[in-house]
């Protein structure tokens, strides 16, 4: 069950007309064909993805699941919206615990003995067969994934507590002194008769949050249900924030990052349309750099990432940025440690963003999708663009 339904109201300008999970990454994905492919690489050919929030363009990525071989006539890749039941208001999924709550009629179809819960805005790759053989063997209700994080970092996630089985004692909602820096990734493994009992307990709880990491899991410790981490090494990143989701991209560019998109063993599957092969220009220069179908580069581009479809002008300079399909950056302009949504135009000799100065001040620039910045604009460090601004303007 894959949670895709959040607004990612830290993204800012980047989701005001998509859901977090739709947001574009690493030069031809989108961020939810991690988890999706993950499911299907480890063997999971059912997959409920639950939506909420401008639903429109993740349910047409999805489609049938095709590009993930989840369209089949049994199981496969299925939409789920809250709904409205017999004798029932509508509403909104309250929470996570609540979003599978809803659709326990849909789980009970499958009757499965074990349901993975997933979230759609995390950037890793994982065995989830690991996972699940790890619960199996601990004979556990429920198994937390857990990263190890620098202790200074971890009050800002949900702590797990374990005996010397890895079996959990305690667990701590972002903790202002921690006694363990073990992380949880937000990955869970339950028995679902188990899962179900709680889920429906905690639905008759009007106090509630309806929230696994508030409500669902300290409930679950507090009755001695049987529940151990799962320790995972590889690379992971919630891309939740702007400055998380520049730091990935550029991740990407590093041979050294720890999760090869060229793994033939393990592939990350896409919906991507049909380009043509990228085109340099006679005086283009790129250096390390990701530069996908369509793309025209006539300008400079320096360690950055540019989606399908993306035009840089002669004398034109990329650098330390991420360009989303359909961005037009013109002749003259600079971007420098940028984020530029689709459909967006930089204007002839604007300037978007700088490098570090060491100011906190400083940040990564965002211009939202379908914008025009105008010609000579100039946008500063940090500033999130979410209208034209015109030609000479400062922001």
């Amino acid at each position: 069950m894959l949670l895709a339904g959040g607004q990612g109201s830290r993204l800012h300008a980047l989701t005001s007309h998509v859901a977090k999970p739709a947001v574009p990454f690493g030069g031809k994905y989108r961020i939810i064909d991690f988890p999706l492919s993950n499911c299907i690489n480890s063997g999971i050919d059912t997959v409920g993805v639950l939506t909420q929030y401008r639903p429109m363009e993740l349910n047409a990525y999805i489609g049938n699941g095709e590009p993930w071989d989840l369209d089949r006539s049994y199981g496969g890749v299925h939409i789920l919206p809250p709904y409205m039941r017999e004798g029932e208001k509508g509403t909104w999924y309250k929470g996570t615990a609540n979003a599978i709550y809803q659709n326990i009629n849909f789980l009970d179809t499958y009757n499965p003995d074990y349901v993975l819960i997933l979230s759609g805005d995390h950037v890793y790759k994982m065995d989830y067969a690991d996972l699940l053989r790890r619960h199996k063997e601990a004979k556990a209700a429920c198994t937390i994934s857990v990263l190890e994080v620098p202790m200074a970092e971890a009050p800002r996630f949900g702590i797990m507590n374990v005996d010397e089985n890895d079996d959990i004692y305690e667990f701590e909602e972002k903790p202002k002194k921690p006694k363990s820096n073990l992380a949880s990734m937000g990955i869970y493994i339950f028995t679902w008769k188990k899962l179900r009992e709680y889920l429906i307990a905690d639905e008759e709880d009007e106090k509630s949050a309806n929230d696994f990491g508030k409500n669902i899991i300290p409930a679950m410790l507090d009755a001695g249900e049987k529940m151990t981490a799962y320790r995972f090494k590889g690379y992971w990143k919630d891309v939740g924030t702007i400055d998380s989701l520049w730091d990935a991209n550029m991740d990407m560019l590093s041979p050294d990052n720890g999760i090869d998109l060229y793994d033939s063993e393990w592939p990350i599957y896409a919906r991507t349309p049909t380009k043509p092969p990228h085109f340099m220009g006679k005086d283009a220069k790129v250096v390390h750099a990701m530069v996908t179908g369509g793309c025209e580069v006539y300008g400079t581009v320096e360690n950055s990432v540019l989606f399908h479809s993306v035009i840089v002008e002669e004398g034109a300079v990329v650098r330390y940025s991420i360009l989303m399909p359909g961005t037009v950056v013109k002749a003259g302009a600079v971007v420098e440690y940028s984020i530029v949504a689709e459909n967006s135009v930089i204007g002839e000799r604007a300037r978007v963003g700088a490098s570090p100065d060491g100011s906190e001040d400083w940040g990564v620039a965002v211009v939202a999708q379908n914008l025009t910045v105008g010609p000579d604009a100039v946008v500063s460090p940090k500033a999130m663009i979410t209208r034209n601004v015109k030609g000479g303007g400062v922001k």
